[in-house]
């Protein structure tokens, strides 16, 4: 397992305990040397002063084939970028069971017409299965934060789920979310498609001009990026 933003170590004792080998990240210098004093007489956890957002996961995650769990309490600056990266840059890491502000947790989760569900919902969802597995109250926590939490899985897909040019998908993709409500019509208009190839576009790919993004799945929007014009 590999811990980002291991801390004091009181996740990191219990990832050790349940026999597993861990590599405990930490960035912070005061609290990397606190964290080895923990854990001085727990050999099978290698502690690493590093920057997870700028990590050379090789080097974190050693050359073999042993697939990886990613555990974390991350913090809400890069929850959203480090699950993203690992889930497109880590294959090793085949799960991740992490918490962060309910917000950004349940957009990772999120499926079409849920409140939550944008660009970031669809990324996950074209490497990962992801599920919300509980909140966590303000109150659990010292000091007490302003903000609920979740702890949220994901379980990484052997291959994404559609066939799909991906640089032709995120286009897509985030063009539709860049203005929520609007409708795939106007969305495709955007990305530069006459009126008419944007009907013609839909039309092929299945969906209603009035369609909004947030009533589109991954297969949607692939099916849409693979019908645009070249």
């Amino acid at each position: 397992m590999i811990e980002i933003g291991a801390g004091l170590g009181s996740l990191t004792l219990a990832l050790d305990a349940s026999g597993a080998d861990v590599v405990a990240v930490e960035l912070d210098p005061g609290l990397v040397s606190a964290l080895a004093d923990v854990l001085q007489e727990h050999p099978r956890v290698r502690v690493v002063r590093a920057d997870a957002m700028r990590s050379d996961w090789d080097a974190l995650l050693g050359s073999d084939d042993v697939p990886w769990i990613l555990c974390a309490n991350l913090p809400y600056n890069i929850a959203t970028p480090l699950v993203l990266d690992v889930l497109a840059r880590v294959p090793k890491v085949v799960r991740s069971v992490v918490m962060m502000q309910r917000e950004v947790g349940e957009r990772l989760a999120a499926r079409p017409g849920d409140d939550a569900y944008g660009a970031v919902s669809v990324r996950v969802a074209y490497r990962a299965l992801a599920s919300t597995i509980r909140r966590v109250p303000p109150e659990v926590f010292w000091p007490r934060p302003k903000v609920e939490s979740v702890v949220v899985r994901l379980d990484r897909l052997s291959a994404p789920p559609v066939d799909v040019d991906e640089d032709r998908l995120w286009r897509v993709v985030d063009g539709a979310f860049a203005q929520r409500r609007k409708t795939m019509r106007n969305a495709l208009r955007r990305l530069g498609l006459e009126p008419a190839e944007a009907d013609a576009t839909l039309a092929a790919s299945g969906v209603a001009a009035s369609a909004r993004p947030e009533e589109l799945s991954l297969e949607d929007f692939a099916r849409v990026a693979s019908a645009m014009p070249a």
